[in-house]
């Protein structure tokens, strides 16, 4: 079996060298050097010891993301998403990605049996709330950390998210140019984070087109294609004169159920009603017609947690300190054939 000394021969490098390029130090060796140390390790057939390896340098290479299980009827296709282009990337900073579950009841004890074991060397959170005892739990503890969401505002720690306020003013200011100005939304509950921050776009245009917000105009609800199904029997109820003309919503999976219960009431989406979804899940280009979404920027997302995590783990490993970064992304906005202009 070849050896690292083996390696160190084929390269025409020192074995230092080589340990250095294993390692990942790339500020020790030039591109050149771990491209010619990484053709040898290939062409000889070289495996490193990753046990050996990693009890060397008391990191397990491993970050700890917690799987989500939610109900059949509140599927959520984004995280399985954004859980490839995390893997991707990690492996990609030479780590892999360790997924485990949590109880609802008790969301810390896992991720302390997990650190205080040394199964991993940080985590990646998803699905944060306000107050979210997850967070804090690993801010006390100086765990390293980073985010795919937000928390409470005063909170300091690294994190990513998409801008959802921005992104539905992006929807927004669309519908307004197709010439609608009765428009309404279909929400999550207020224990949604995401939920108030897209809920905060809308009404942020609608202020500032100076266009009322009638009651019964914002639906809240939860995750799910029945919230989608009462949210437009609502807005439906209301009087001919401001019913709707347009309809935005917080996710995709809503979008469906306002779809689905306008086509029942024998509207035609696209011309009686437009709408408008967030998250651009893969099967809205297959529905009919179309469903115009938000998408979000998952990949970019993903590759900007792992850089963070990254210099995280080199400011503990060497004692420094930083000021957390956080970033907001803006979705994009994709027309499909689910908005037009309204009709009269």
């Amino acid at each position: 079996m070849p050896t690292i000394k083996d390696v160190a021969r084929e390269a025409g490098v020192s074995i230092a060298t080589v340990s250095y390029v294993l390692n990942n130090k790339v500020d020790a060796v030039s591109e050149d050097t771990r491209q010619l140390v990484w053709e040898a390790v290939h062409r000889i057939g070289y495996t490193p010891n990753v046990t050996a390896r990693n009890l060397r340098s008391s990191q397990s290479r491993l970050i700890g993301y917690a799987w989500h299980d939610t109900p059949h009827e509140q599927v959520n296709p984004v995280l399985d998403q954004f859980m490839y282009s995390l893997a991707h990337f990690a492996e990609t900073a030479g780590y892999h990605i360790l997924t485990f579950t949590y109880a609802q009841q008790d969301p810390v004890h896992v991720y302390d049996d997990l650190m205080r074991s040394g199964r991993v060397d940080a985590f990646v959170m998803s699905g944060t709330v306000m107050d979210d005892p997850r967070i804090q739990y690993l801010m006390e503890r100086t765990t390293p950390f980073v985010s795919f969401g937000r928390s409470n505002p005063d909170w300091q720690f690294d994190w990513v998210d998409t801008d959802g306020t921005a992104g539905i003013r992006r929807a927004m200011d669309y519908l307004f140019t197709l010439g609608h100005r009765r428009i309404a939304f279909a929400g999550w509950d207020d224990a949604s984070l995401a939920g108030k921050h897209r809920l905060q776009g809308y009404t942020d245009a609608m202020e500032t087109t100076h266009l009322p917000i009638h009651d019964g105009y914002i639906y809240h609800g939860t995750q799910s294609e029945q919230a989608g199904i009462d949210a437009m029997t609502q807005f439906q109820s209301l009087p001919a004169s401001i019913r709707p003309t347009a309809v935005v919503c917080v996710s995709d999976l809503v979008a469906i159920g306002v779809k689905n219960e306008a086509e029942r009431l024998g509207l035609d989406v696209g011309k009686d009603v437009s709408i408008i979804g967030f998250d651009d899940a893969p099967m809205l280009q297959y529905l009919r017609p179309p469903m115009t979404t938000l998408r979000q920027p998952l990949r970019e997302i993903a590759r900007t947690l792992i850089e963070m995590l990254e210099a995280k783990l080199g400011d503990s490993a060497s004692g420094g300190k930083r000021v957390p970064r956080t970033r907001l992304l803006t979705p994009e906005l994709i027309v499909r054939e689910s908005c037009g202009r309204p009709r009269g």
